[in-house]
């Protein structure tokens, strides 16, 4: 699989300076957790699930979260792990078909074990579990599942948390909650593969919700959460964990307060008018200055419960060639010894000791999503994207 793979070749070439790179579910961890890219959601007990996985794989999504937590009813549990077992079969026996990285979000620590065994040789399609309202007290007997059915089925598996508790946004308890987490996902470290935000929750602890004008980082108190969690589990030294962006809850907007937050010139540049219409009529300026902000904020990849979702976060995760050209002038092996340059395009000043963990994180994200032509901006990426 790749990012843009599901666009012609002649207009990935036209539109990358270096195209995405391919990967598999056995790719090194370094590259997937960089790649998860905008990670869909879909409840477990859709009875036509293999398909919308086929077909969401040939519209560009590369990873998704097959959900039998919140998303579905209490009453319902049996009845998803059931379908799981029967779609996962049924994937099973499509022989060549392109798939993305598949996860199941569980309840309970022993579902993990229970679901590997009944998916039988079909777990070779899975690539692990998402853990809910993840503490270290909570979140160490999933991850000993976890490690547990390794060991048994013989596949790679790995865990994505979801930090959402609570402890965690509480002032009082944060830091605690904090230090537990790190030492729960430093232990388990090599089956840690992303630290997912599960910022609905914490707006739900205060009976919030944000306003599709607005995105998680208006909201103070959700924003607070978001800098202490990249602080302490995000950092560039070799310690820190992907952390992925929350979720955008909105799909089409029925009216608004605030004027639309997309430009106009982008779009009249390359005479795609309409689409900035369409993306303003469903909430999707909202999610593209979200998009922007979690990257800014430290955070790469987010969780969509939409498809219509995917492509906006996968064109605002490819490299400019302005980042791309900065990022390879830093790391030049002659620039070793630190110093100052000026910038390629002449715009900005490179310091290369400082600016080194950002090129590091450029250049791999880079390798994933892809760098694009100096021509190239966001919106050529977007409006290639949509499916015909």
């Amino acid at each position: 699989m790749r990012h843009f793979g599901h666009i012609a070749p002649q207009v990935r070439q036209r539109l990358f300076h270096q195209e995405p790179c391919t990967f598999t579910a056995d790719s090194p961890a370094r590259l997937l957790s960089a790649a998860l890219g905008a990670t869909l959601y879909s409840p477990a007990t859709r009875p036509r699930l293999a398909d919308d996985i086929v077909k969401q794989a040939g519209n560009g999504v590369v990873s998704m979260v097959l959900c039998l937590e919140d998303s579905i009813d209490d009453a319902d549990v049996a009845e998803g792990e059931e379908n799981l077992v029967g779609q996962f079969a049924d994937l099973d026996a499509r022989a060549g078909a392109e798939l993305p990285l598949l996860f199941i979000r569980v309840r309970a620590p022993e579902q993990i074990p229970d679901l590997v065994r009944r998916l039988g040789a079909s777990v070779r399609l899975l690539s692990g579990f998402v853990i809910p309202k993840f503490t270290e007290e909570r979140g160490i007997p999933f991850l000993e599942s976890l490690s547990s059915a390794e060991a048994d089925s013989g596949r790679r598996l790995f865990a994505m948390p979801v930090l959402e508790s609570p402890e965690l946004l509480y002032r009082e308890s944060r830091v605690d909650t904090l230090e537990g987490i790190a030492r729960a996902v430093d232990k388990f470290r090599d089956r840690v593969l992303a630290l997912r935000l599960g910022v609905t929750d914490f707006c739900s602890s205060y009976g919030l919700r944000r306003a599709p004008d607005m995105t998680a980082y208006d909201v103070q108190i959700v924003a607070s959460v978001i800098a202490d969690v990249v602080n302490m589990l995000g950092r560039a030294d070799g310690t820190g964990f992907t952390v992925t962006g929350p979720v955008w809850e909105y799909f089409r907007v029925p009216e608004r307060m605030f004027k639309p937050q997309l430009r106009q010139s982008p779009f009249l540049e390359v005479q795609a008018v309409e689409l900035r219409e369409k993306l303003i009529e469903h909430a999707m300026d909202g999610l593209l200055r979200e998009i922007s902000l979690d990257q800014a904020n430290g955070l790469l990849g987010k969780t969509c419960i939409h498809p219509s979702h995917v492509l906006p976060v996968h064109a605002l995760s490819v490299v400019s060639h302005e980042e791309f050209s900065d990022a390879q002038d830093i790391l030049r092996p002659e620039r070793g010894g630190g110093g100052v340059l000026r910038s390629a395009y002449t715009n900005k000043m490179n310091e290369v000791k400082p600016h080194r963990a950002w090129a590091e994180r450029t250049l791999l994200r880079a390798e994933v999503f892809g760098v694009a032509n100096e021509d190239v901006g966001f919106v050529e990426l977007l409006a290639a994207g949509i499916p015909g």
